[in-house]
């Protein structure tokens, strides 16, 4: 459900204000005028809205199997929330399920308000069965299409959906107004019950590894190549000599994703709620986490098309993985007549086209336009400088960790520290109130404890062994941030690490292969229109440098966007200190936050009885 107000201001005000001005305004005025006029409008004109998220087991069949499964008001994908650049938006999120989640609107940056920002254990507390949140969403600079998901476990393979922000009343997109638009989220099928197969290979002594994905899914859908799917397969007709925007969310747990159209090209012209210069294309390749503007020109022979998906995967090995392919069709309207199957893009590159896809995110640039300018922080402005390794890793237990520490085979780290979420309280709340042992340490390191040949696959005890702690990094408010990240090949782990980054864009200022050189790489850095993302992809064994400032005071999560990477600890956090002024200053929590002290015996009971009769 979806209903909004209006909040109109003073336009009405602005626009007489500057009519009577006009003439008695000296020409530089008047230039001035014009350029802020927009900003007015659309803060006059900004809107409320207000969303019903109810979130419940439901039914659901594919790939011949029927399945129990939590989605947003029964739809999965799950319903889209649309705005305006600078609104405000509302959504009461009700759990009818039968355990705890959150929900994070990602590449939103809830600028002072990470108490909204939704990780569990960060900034709150999982939403617990029979009550509800109302989290707060605000748009500031967002323009595009961002997305929203669950941030609890594996959640979000169900619980997650897209967030369309439209430019600001009173101004325009920067490409032609395309004729309509479409949504288009990938996803990831499971077969049988997720929560308990991602359960089952963590317990202690598992000899399952965490699930892969049985599915790949487009708007919901397998597509025609999987079974039980033909009839289903989701299709968008077209009218030929038309525009179309297509807003891509990948919503892959795991999965970096390529993406085709037959015989069309596509143009992209944003990237996580950014505007991007043009690149056009036959495919293009999208991480998890990432979301993505494309325009599709109606424009070949009316007929059937597939839009396809497959993964593209970063390892050495091509086994292990969802080798299918996710299939939509694009159908033409009008009169013709066709007996063929849909025509495939065979541009789609393969799974392991490491090329093909470096070459399509080498393209990517900030549209840098004065509409849509881009501000990347100087070098002589730097006062934070982080040297950050991802790796893969094992964590043995030596006597000195204590009964609670848990030998793991496979886990991951950053600067060798694997994350541990706290359980009982929120690192949020708990800065609040300015306490912070037990539930978190202030001492993240800003270089690993070792350097090495980071993409030698070393196997030295030093390199493969990691530690557990609950690390955050304290910077102060409007610091420059500039972060290196660098991929290992520990234990020939070496994958590509999609890094996420909540309450902030960031600038992409370069990326390339193998151990990063301080002195040479940074000569390429681009400083002109580097992508203005929330989140980019380190390479298989190589790196990735970010510039950001930090401004937005609070608690903020950063990760990899890879889910089971995620599980195994490879993410930490920032707090942001206040900036000494009421306007720089975080704000204050709302007058009721989800418990963190909910006992869930009886609701997983319910579950389970749910579970038992549904088998009968």
């Amino acid at each position: 459900m979806h209903y909004f107000t209006n909040r109109r201001g003073r336009l009405t005000t602005i626009m007489k204000s500057l009519n009577r001005s006009s003439s008695v305004m000296s020409p530089r005025i008047l230039v001035f005028a014009s350029l802020i006029l927009p900003f007015f409008v659309s803060m006059a004109l900004a809107e409320v809205h207000y969303y019903d998220f109810i979130v419940k087991e439901v039914n659901f069949t594919r790939l011949c199997e029927n399945k129990l499964m939590l989605v947003v008001n029964e739809s999965y994908p799950g319903p889209p929330i649309r705005a305006r650049k600078g609104d405000t938006i509302y959504v009461n999120v009700y759990n009818e399920g039968f355990y705890g989640f959150t929900i994070h609107w990602h590449g939103v940056k809830q600028p002072r308000n990470p108490w909204f920002d939704g990780p569990e254990y960060v900034t709150q507390c999982p939403i617990a069965p029979g009550t509800n949140f109302t989290y707060q969403v605000q748009l500031t600079e967002e323009e595009g299409t961002v997305w929203w998901h669950a941030h609890s476990d594996w959640t979000r393979a169900s619980v997650h959906g897209a967030i369309v922000v439209l430019p600001a009343l009173g101004t325009m997109f920067p490409f032609p107004e395309p004729d309509e638009e479409e949504i288009i989220v990938f996803g990831s099928w499971y077969l049988g019950n997720l929560r308990e197969r991602v359960e089952e290979s963590l317990q202690p002594g598992s000899t399952e590894t965490l699930p892969q994905s049985d599915a790949y899914t487009i708007n919901g859908q397998p597509g025609d190549f999987l079974p039980c799917s033909i009839n289903a397969t989701w299709r968008r007709k077209v009218d030929h000599g038309k525009t179309y925007l297509l807003r891509l969310v990948n919503a892959n747990i795991d999965a970096e994703f390529f993406f085709a159209i037959a015989e069309h090209n596509l143009t992209v012209v944003g990237l996580d709620g950014a505007y991007t210069k043009p690149i056009n294309t036959r495919y293009i390749v999208v991480t998890p986490g990432q979301t993505m503007d494309v325009l599709l020109y109606a424009n070949s022979t009316p007929g059937l098309y597939y839009m396809a998906g497959r993964q593209y995967l970063s390892t050495t090995s091509d086994t292990g993985f969802d080798h299918m392919n996710a299939t939509a069709i694009l159908q033409y309207n009008g009169n013709y007549t066709t007996t063929d199957a849909p025509l495939f893009p065979e541009h789609l590159p393969m799974y392991m086209s490491q090329a093909e896809a470096f070459n399509f995110t080498n393209k990517i640039r900030s549209l840098a336009s004065p509409e849509h300018p881009v501000n990347v922080p100087k070098e002589s402005e730097i006062t934070t400088r982080m040297f950050i390794t991802a790796s893969m890793n094992s964590l043995y237990c030596a006597p000195d960790l204590g009964p609670t520490c848990v030998n793991i085979s496979f886990a991951t780290s950053v600067n060798n520290i694997s994350w541990v979420n706290p359980t009982t309280d929120s690192i949020l709340q708990a800065y609040y109130r300015n306490i912070s042992n037990p539930i978190y340490e202030t001492d993240f390191p800003d270089q690993p404890p070792t350097y090495f040949n980071f993409t030698d696959g070393g196997t030295t005890m030093s390199t493969v062994l990691t530690v557990q702690g609950t690390k955050v990094k304290v910077l102060d408010y409007n610091e420059t941030v500039e972060i290196v990240f660098q991929g290992t090949n520990v234990m020939g782990g070496a994958v590509n690490h999609p890094m996420h980054l909540h309450g902030h864009s960031f600038y992409v200022l370069g990326f390339g292969f193998g151990p990063f050189d301080p002195v040479k790489d940074p000569k390429g850095y681009n400083l002109v229109d580097p992508p203005y993302v929330a989140t980019f992809v380190t390479p298989k064994n190589g790196w990735l440098t970010i510039r950001f400032v930090a401004d937005n005071p609070g608690v903020w999560f950063w990760h990899c966007h890879v889910d089971r990477h995620m599980t195994w600890g490879m993410e930490a956090a920032f707090i942001i200190k206040d900036g000494g002024t009421a306007e720089t200053s975080m704000l204050p929590p709302p007058a009721q936050m989800p418990s963190c002290d909910v006992p869930l015996d009886s609701a997983i009971r319910n579950y389970e009885a749910l579970i038992e009769k549904q088998m009968e």
